[in-house]
């Protein structure tokens, strides 16, 4: 199986939607719709733990695609120059105003792979809650972002992501799958 062409359909300032032509695993030719990123195909998405006291920090903000406030891990797209760890530091700065410790972070992913390109990494960051800088921490949000930011204890995830769709919120299928492993 091999992509044998790709034709842009439309393409915007960050979105390309193109048809690509590939061979599938009897020689047939065929066609798929993928949406990619123009200019940054490689994510990070942050899984950031306070300790001591064993929160998980999220972020709540409205997202046009799904027409709805989201919650989410804080996340970015990795800079030119700019490897997945440094931006994981750097979002979760800006998003957050938390400074964080990166523990370890994934090979990069498929995020929807029937829908894009995208890769993704996960990186896992400890907070140490008792140092100075992040005992008022102040986001560092771009013109066009608010991002609200909660802090909730590890164990009652799952609960407060049920209060959230209640209200109205879509939650991020990574995160339902980190409440419920627990």
């Amino acid at each position: 199986m091999k992509i044998t062409g790709t034709t842009t359909l439309a393409e915007g300032k960050f979105i390309r939607l193109e048809l690509q032509s590939f061979q599938d695993g009897q020689g047939k030719n065929r066609k798929w719709e993928a949406a990619q990123r123009i200019n940054a195909q490689a994510a990070v998405y942050i899984v950031a733990r306070l300790r001591p006291s064993d929160k998980i920090v999220l972020v709540r903000q409205f997202r046009p695609p799904v027409n709805a406030f989201c919650i989410e891990c804080p996340a970015g797209l990795v800079e030119p120059g700019e490897s997945p760890a440094q931006t994981a530091i750097r979002e979760l700065i800006e998003e957050t105003g938390f400074h964080g410790k990166l523990i370890s972070i994934t090979p990069p992913a498929a995020s929807s792979p029937g829908l894009t390109g995208e890769l993704v990494s996960i990186a896992f960051l400890d907070i140490d809650e008792t140092a100075e800088e992040n005992q008022k921490p102040k986001q560092h949000l771009d013109a066009n972002e608010a991002i609200q930011v909660f802090t909730i204890p590890r164990k009652k995830l799952p609960d407060f992501l049920k209060q959230q769709h209640e209200k109205g919120d879509v939650i991020d299928s990574r995160l339902e799958i980190l409440a419920a492993l627990g």
